[in-house]
This record gives structure tokens, C-alpha cells and sequence, in this order.
């Protein structure tokens, strides 16, 4: 665990529950912002790109339009990465920097390469889209300014709309956005398959040094038992207490594995009484809150369970905490699981970790855990997983 906030993904983020469906709505204040400071932005955008287009198209018979329209191609993928950042850091949209390739050859060759690339024509569109949407933006950013209530309740929608174009249009094209979310899976699954293993090995190791050996025992106290069974009764009855006492405890450990692979509560009675359970065994006092209505897929129950019974561990020995509060709820597509404590946080980090086996086990379902553990804490560790793949 990092200090601040680590995100640990097999794919990408998720939200908690929102009236929309994908994010939070933005603020007022960076929404209304963004309307008013956007203005004098689109004016410059709009009269550039035009210009340029306009004259470069109508000299481009004597080549001196050639270089005008590299470069006003060049302005067009420049204000593109440009609004893409504002859009980001202003509403939240996650319109990440599309993937540029290098293309070799002369300045002809690329400049032709970005005339076919469909990016450029996105950006263009949105460019030219957003200087009507920008002046009246503007004009609702001013009266929202002068009518607060028009800023609290109008203006997040504004900004939240706006989110979703920029979103749509400045984002990477479908086939990238694919090939990106297709090498996440692959690298969720191989980490899934690597905690898969380790789980094995785990419980093969746990099976050797714990139940078969009290079975050996067993087996040898019931041999040595059988040779004094006519000529030393005394020995006989300590010999078989002494196998009684093995096969209890070796039922106890059999019972132990099967409960850490799979246990029975949470098959039962599902994820509240699974985690109240675990709640009760922990040394610091754990307040529990569950509302997942319907209930999820079972793989995404032991998953959660899994995640609260390791955090809890984790936070019992090394946090430093005196009580912790773990809440589970669903949103439509979504299980999300929050667990906080208040212990001194400033947590690390580190391959092979506590937390980057709760990342393997979350990536196993296409889930992501988030990380917040600033110095002084409060630590929350939050995992968002999918109920429906």
C-alpha cells in the first residue's frame, strides 16, 4: 500500500452508486469554472481551425495551402489532446490521451497518415461541436454565477453531459478502447491463475504439516494399540485416547481448510452473516453494514468475503487500529466492498504483499481494488467488483 491513492486493477474503475450510471456528477464550482474559462478557449479553436482550413483549401492549387493544412491538422490533434486534459481535470471525464503512432516517412506521408486516422476527425468534430455548445455554456456558467440555485441543481448536469461528449468523441476509438480492455483481461486472468496456484499450494502444504500428519499419528497409535490389545489393556486405553485425541484434532483441521475454501455461512446465509461471523472473531471491535439485494453470483460473494477476512487480518496486525468498519453494497452491475480503519495508515506497497494478493484475488473477477492510506490514516481499501461479465 501506498501512502495516498493506489489503484489495483484486472481492468478498469468503477463508481459507487450514482443516479447516473457511470460517475458522480461533477462539482459546481469546477462545472461553472469550466463553462466561463472554456469560452475564450472555443473562440481561439474555432477561428484557427477554420481560418486555416479555409485558406489552405482555397490555396492549396499553388501548394502554399499544403503546409497551411499540415498545420492546421497539427493544431486540430493539439487542441484535442488539450481538451481532453481540461475535460479531465474539470468534470471528471476519464477521455484519456488516445495512443499515437509513429508513422515513418516524409511530412507528406504522416500528414496524409492523420487525414485517414478516424482521431483526427473525432477531434475535429468535437472541436467544431463544442463552439456553439461553449457560448451557451457560457452564458448558463454567467447566470449560474448570479442564480445559485440554478448553479446547484442545473449546472453538475451541464457538466456531466458534457463529460459524456467529451467521453464519446475525444476518447480512443472502440477498436483501441478493445485491444486495451482485451489486454487487461489477459493480465486479470494470469493473475488469477497465478493466485489459483498459490491457493493450491497453499492448501497442499496446509493438508501435509496439518491433517495428514495427525492422521499418521492416528494410524500409529491405532498400530501400537492393536499389538498390546491382549497383553497390556492399560497401555491399550492410552494408546486409543491418544488416537481419539488426533482424529479430533485432525477433524477440526479438515474442518478449518474446508471452511477457508469455501465457507458454509456464506453458502447458506450469504454475505451478512458470512462477514458478522468474521466480524466476530476479529480482535478490534468491526462494524458491519451489508445491503446487496439481489443476491450476487456466489463467485463474487467469495470473492468479497475473502477480501473483508484478509483486510481485517491485515489490519489486526500491522495497522495499529482500534476499530475498523466494513461496508458492502451493490449498484446495478456492481459489488462494492469498503473497508476502513483507523489506524496510523502509511502503508506500503510491496510485490508479493498482502494487497497485491487482494489485487490477484479481485482480478480473477475483473475487479479493481483502490487504496487510500494517507500517514496519520484513516486507510480505506475499497473494491469494486462486477456481478456481470
Amino acid at each position: 500500500m501506498m501512502a495516498g491513492t493506489n489503484r489495483l486493477s484486472g481492468d478498469g474503475t468503477m463508481d459507487a452508486e450514482q443516479e447516473v450510471p457511470d460517475r458522480p456528477l461533477p462539482g459546481v464550482v469546477r462545472t461553472v469554472t469550466f463553462m466561463v474559462l472554456s469560452f475564450p478557449l472555443r473562440i481561439l479553436q474555432f477561428v484557427l481551425i477554420v481560418v486555416g482550413a479555409a485558406v489552405g483549401i482555397g490555396t492549396v492549387v499553388i501548394w502554399i495551402g499544403i503546409p497551411i493544412l499540415l498545420g492546421t491538422t497539427a493544431l486540430v490533434r493539439w487542441f484535442g489532446d488539450v481538451e481532453r486534459r481540461w475535460a479531465r481535470a474539470m468534470l471528471g471525464a476519464p477521455a484519456a490521451d488516445v495512443e499515437k503512432l509513429r508513422v515513418e516517412g516524409s511530412w507528406l506521408e504522416r500528414w496524409r497518415f492523420r487525414l485517414a486516422d478516424s482521431v483526427t476527425w473525432r477531434d475535429l468534430g468535437y472541436l467544431m461541436l463544442v463552439f456553439p455548445l461553449g457560448v451557451l455554456e457560457f452564458a448558463l456558467g454567467l447566470a449560474s454565477v448570479i442564480l445559485v440555485p440554478f448553479a446547484i441543481w442545473v449546472a453538475p448536469w451541464l457538466g456531466w453531459l458534457h463529460a459524456q461528449l467529451a467521453e464519446a468523441l475525444l476518447g480512443p476509438p472502440r477498436t483501441q478502447r478493445l485491444a486495451a480492455r482485451a489486454q487487461r483481461l489477459q493480465a486479470s486472468r494470469a493473475r488469477g491463475v497465478d493466485a489459483a496456484e498459490a491457493e493450491r499450494r497453499r492448501i497442499e502444504r496446509d493438508l501435509h504439516d496439518g491433517a495428514q500428519q495427525r492422521l499418521v499419528s492416528v494410524a500409529m497409535s491405532l498400530g501400537r494399540a492393536k499389538s498390546k490389545l491382549e497383553h497390556d489393556p492399560d497401555a491399550l486405553r492410552e494408546l486409543i485416547d491418544e488416537a481419539h485425541s488426533d482424529a479430533k484434532l485432525a477433524v477440526s483441521e479438515l474442518r478449518d481448510l474446508a471452511r477457508g475454501i469455501y465457507p458454509a455461512v456464506l453458502g447458506d446465509r450469504g454475505l451478512d452473516a458470512a462477514l458478522s461471523a468474521q466480524a466476530a472473531k476479529s480482535p478490534i471491535p468491526v462494524e458491519v453494514t451489508v445491503d446487496v439485494e439481489p443476491r450476487p453470483p456466489a463467485a463474487v460473494e467469495t470473492t468479497a468475503y475473502f477480501i473483508v477476512g484478509e483486510t481485517l487480518t491485515n489490519i489486526a496486525k500491522h495497522a495499529g487500529a482500534n476499530e475498523a468498519v466494513v461496508k458492502v453494497w451493490r449498484t446495478e452491475g456492481t459489488v462494492i466492498v469498503e473497508v476502513t480503519d483507523n489506524g496510523h495508515g502509511g502503508a506500503e506497497m510491496r510485490p508479493e504483499g498482502g494487497l497485491a494478493g487482494l489485487a490477484d484475488r479481485a482480478a480473477t473477477i475483473d475487479g479493481v481494488i483502490t487504496v487510500v492510506s494517507p500517514p496519520g490514516g484513516p486507510t480505506v481499501i475499497r473494491a469494486d467488483l462486477p456481478c456481470s461479465w
